[in-house]
């Protein structure tokens, strides 16, 4: 029976290895598991060797060998889905259920998984249960979705009350909330299908690659590479085809807004994406979403058909001979390392998402090979804006280095959770007033890659020439640990790294040893110089931007918040034993009844 569905399986992928997350995705919904010989079969059928198969189905985090349960139940356990209750929630369900987290119920029906962030921050405790979404979870609704699922019933009627804009449509039926709490005049302006289209279909590809050029429009993922000059170098590539590839793994924790843009404003990323097709001469586009997010997948392919037959896509774009461009959407399957954009390109080839070595660059060696170029979801949305609208109209938002807005996903300690769309150059304290988030003691901007400031710098500026991000910002209010803030961002880069090189393999693994003793009140200033040399050198030598930042959550607390280390380190000392001969001694006394001599001769003395 397996081989019969396997075959059917990759017969409906037609047999194509590229699509091997694909194929590995639906023989598991199948099956409920892939062990090693439908892993072999899957090979056999694709005619590629079964470690080929093996590294992809071990790799992704809602992949394995292991079963995952007829209901597999995925709880966010980042650090504000804890700040909001998600230690309770978990212990509800592992009561309700009878079997502790990371484990499948005797029957095989439920299986409770933990999970990093699924970019909803704004609305938790939130899980995933087979791919539906359920937000701001409660013990009893947790206790109750524990009830339904051993009754049987479809896990998607138990997602209500259903959400508000697209999330309500009857493709997406989701009880995901927008929260979109202030729009700008560039992503969540109103806008009209077919307008930046039109306006490229007047223009020369170089014409579009230099009025993005010129509206001097940076990448919005973090990094801000000029976009126009990325294109400028695509396009040189004499390699054929050229491609062009959406990254919406959306998976640094505590960013969501690339979530919104897609559930509201899709048409205007897929037109970004056409432009930018037209700008590098490329025929065709791939979106790459992740796993998370396949509750939206039928959404956006839905938009896609709908701009197939207006002819925004297709052939004869606006109308102009030549102008050719299609969008294909592919799922990832749960892997930070994604993110970064020669790890996604190998995952949209259907291998481990594991990062190449830089050079070349995706420009010159991207997608199968070819010139590619690789913009954020908020990106090729604001280039479409420039394309409608014009450089000068969008130079007169932001500062001279940063133009335009900037999208930001807000959540923690705040009144006001969700997406605002400001000008480049907004301070953190400005940030913090329209979220209710006023009496911080410290803001993470850029999440857990990026930096933990201090009240003393909330005057600072959300631009790429003060505090640069991604999108995220999570504010931690006067009375949170933020020493357990940083254990649970070591823990995430720890679980994330892709293994590859040893800086990051061991070295995010040390950090987390010497936080843990520090925290437990054994560390030593030594400690903290060792903390400091230790993350500067994973900084230095890890391959990708993963182990490049993965040490900021130290460095950064150590740095701005130096006071809360000292406060727990003997500067007196140089040496603190971690070993705990009372703790390590306790079994033998328990089964001997007996104390060691030297306890006896303390005994005595008293």
């Amino acid at each position: 029976m397996p081989k019969g569905i396997i075959e059917t399986v990759v017969a409906r992928h037609r047999k194509d290895r590229t699509r091997l997350l694909d194929i590995v995705r639906d023989v598991r919904e199948e099956l409920g598991r892939i062990t090693p010989e439908d892993t072999a079969l899957i090979a056999a059928s694709l005619g590629v060797s079964t470690i080929e198969v093996e590294g992809v189905v071990t790799f992704y985090h809602f992949f394995g060998n292991e079963a995952a349960g007829t209901y597999a139940v995925y709880l966010n356990t980042n650090i504000v889905a804890a700040m909001k209750g998600s230690t309770a929630i978990k212990a509800v369900f592992e009561k309700a259920a009878g079997v502790p987290f990371g484990n499948v119920t005797p029957d095989g029906r439920i299986g409770l998984h933990e999970t990093s962030c699924i970019g909803m921050n704004d609305q938790e405790p939130s899980a995933i249960i087979n791919g539906t979404i359920f937000t701001r979870l409660t013990p009893a609704k947790a206790k109750a979705l524990v009830t339904a699922m051993e009754a049987g019933k479809d896990i998607r009627k138990l997602a209500v009350p259903l959400g508000d804009g697209a999330n309500a449509s009857k493709v997406v039926r989701s009880m995901v909330h927008n929260n979109i709490r202030r729009k700008g005049p560039v992503l969540f302006a109103p806008f009209r299908s077919g307008s930046a289209l039109k306006k490229a279909a007047s223009l020369s590809p170089e014409d579009v690659i230099a009025e993005v050029k010129r509206a001097n429009l940076l990448g919005r993922g973090g990094a801000g590479f000029p976009t126009g000059l990325k294109w400028e170098f695509c396009r040189r590539e004499k390699g054929q085809p050229h491609y062009v590839v959406c990254n919406a793994d959306e998976g640094e924790p505590g960013t969501f807004k690339d979530r919104v843009i897609l559930t509201e404003m899709p048409h205007l990323l897929f037109e970004g994406m056409a432009l930018a097709g037209y700008a590098i001469g490329a025929s065709e586009g791939v979106l790459y979403l992740r796993g998370e997010y396949a509750y939206l997948k039928p959404h956006l392919e839905k938009v896609l058909a709908g701009m197939r037959r207006k002819k925004w896509l297709g052939t004869g774009i606006a109308g102009k001979r030549g102008f050719t461009f299609d969008i294909a959407v592919m799922l990832g399957a749960g892997a930070y390392i994604c993110g970064e954009e020669s790890a996604l390109i190998e995952s949209a080839q259907g291998n481990r998402g594991e990062p190449r070595d830089r050079p070349p660059f995706p420009v010159q060696n991207g997608y199968f090979g070819k010139p590619t170029t690789v913009n954020n979801v908020e990106t090729l949305c604001a280039a479409a804006r420039i394309l409608a609208k014009g450089a000068d109209w969008f130079k007169t938002l932001g500062t001279p280095r940063s133009a335009g807005t900037k999208v930001l996903s807000v959540s923690g300690d705040c009144k006001k959770p969700g997406v605002y769309e400001v000008p480049f150059g907004l301070s953190v304290a400005s940030l913090l007033a329209m979220a209710g988030g006023g009496d911080a003691r410290a803001v993470q901007v850029g999440g857990p890659s990026g930096a933990c400031i201090p009240r003393a710098q909330f005057e600072r500026a959300i631009a790429f020439e003060d505090l640069a991000t991604g999108g995220s910002v999570i504010v931690f209010g006067p009375e949170r640990d933020l020493f357990e803030v940083v254990r649970n961002f070591m823990d995430f880069f720890v679980e994330e790294s892709c293994g590859w090189c040893t800086p990051c393999r061991v070295g995010n693994v040390l950090l987390k040893r010497e936080l843990e003793k520090i925290m437990a009140g054994k560390g030593t200033v030594r400690d903290l110089e060792e903390i400091e040399a230790w993350g500067k050198m994973i900084k230095a030598t890890s391959r990708c931007g993963l182990g490049q930042t993965s040490p900021n959550p130290i460095l950064t607390t150590l740095q701005n918040f130096r006071e809360m280390y000292m406060a727990k380190v003997d500067a007196g000392r140089a040496f603190i034993s971690e070993f705990d001969l009372e703790e390590a001694i306790r079994p033998a006394v328990a089964v001997t009844g007996q104390k060691p001599a030297g306890h006896a001769a303390e005994a005595d003395h008293e």
